[in-house]
């Protein structure tokens, strides 16, 4: 095999692979909420501009655990931003009392807090959806 040969033949893997990690997440909620949750609502709760859905009850935010690459995909393609922007921007809101980060669980422990209580909401990959929540946007 050619050096050529071997160069677009890792570059057409390289590709593959790369398509194959970008997952399409999920916002979930439990199936219960009855709240109208805009792509705007979903950006405004979890940078901690609203803290209430459109039915007047209190969000309860959900986050992945710093080491889930959902949680990267989450802050660059919703929030627009990077982990270490949302970890200072957070830690701001938290230092001032203006805010409170979301709760990190694990994808198990979010479907479970979620399928448990109709005013939390979270992000997995679509694929660890299950029956007993309900997915309201994906990205």
């Amino acid at each position: 095999m050619t050096k050529t040969s071997r160069l677009t033949l890792f570059f057409i893997a390289s590709m593959v692979v790369s398509g194959a990690t970008s997952a399409d997440i999920a916002i979930i909620v439990n199936p219960s909420n009855t709240a109208e949750i805009s792509t705007d609502d979903i950006k405004s709760l979890f940078s901690g501009r609203q803290k209430s859905f459109s039915n007047g009850k209190t969000a309860l935010l959900l986050s992945l655990e710093e080491d889930n690459p959902t949680r990267s995909e989450f802050h660059d393609a919703v929030l627009g931003k990077s982990d270490a922007q949302m970890k200072a921007y957070w830690s701001k809101l938290l230092f001032t009392g203006k805010g409170t980060p979301p709760k990190e669980t694990s994808v198990a422990e979010m479907l479970e807090l979620i399928a448990d209580n109709p005013n939390t909401i979270g992000y997995i990959d679509a694929a660890s959806v299950n029956g007993n929540v309900k997915v309201i946007a994906t990205f």
